[in-house]
């Protein structure tokens, strides 16, 4: 029997073998979304030639991650007419909330640039570092999401592969440019 996405446990499954949860749409939408938007930051803001400045990375990074979260929900509230259902504020508040995931997801590489602004290690080093693990992360989630969907492991593994594109891409332009 294929695999199933849902909270049950699939017929014939191990006896005591824990239901797979579905990852939220929302979080697998706007985690790759926030991923693949630090990834582009710090590959953008790592510039050639220019004083290392991760304290100021770490604030783009995140400015720009709430920026994109708040437009991308207020965007949601236009094109659905959110606002015809209930008070507007209330719901426009609600669709901006509702990006959370993509604020998230840039965490990781704001803790490595901050890591960089203490002087555990270079922020060439953090940038490094967070563009792989950005690109692993995107596997996981494209993983995560056709699992969720209800793919069997063949299909899932390549699904993230093709996410994992994605990082390898911005690491290769961030190769070229610097």
């Amino acid at each position: 029997m294929p695999d199933r996405a849902d909270d049950v446990p699939r017929e014939g499954g191990a006896p005591g073998e824990a239901p797979r949860r579905r990852m939220p749409e929302q979080w697998l939408f706007s985690g790759t979304y926030g991923l693949v938007l630090a990834s582009a930051m710090i590959s953008a803001l790592d510039g050639t030639g220019e004083t290392a400045d991760p304290g100021s990375d770490a604030f783009w990074v995140v400015l720009t991650a709430v920026a994109s979260a708040a437009a991308h929900g207020y965007a949601h509230v236009i094109a659905h007419r959110a606002y015809a259902h209930g008070g507007p504020g209330t719901t426009r508040r609600r669709a901006v909330a509702a990006e959370w995931p993509l604020v998230v997801a840039v965490l990781p590489t704001v803790v490595l640039l901050l890591a960089a602004l203490a002087g555990w290690w270079a922020e060439a080093t953090a940038v490094d570092v967070a563009l792989l693990f950005n690109t692993v992360a995107l596997f996981g989630v494209g993983v995560s999401a056709a699992r969720s969907a209800g793919r069997r492991w063949p299909p899932s593994l390549r699904a993230g592969g093709m996410d994992m594109l994605i990082g390898l891409l911005i690491i290769a332009v961030n190769a070229l440019i610097h």
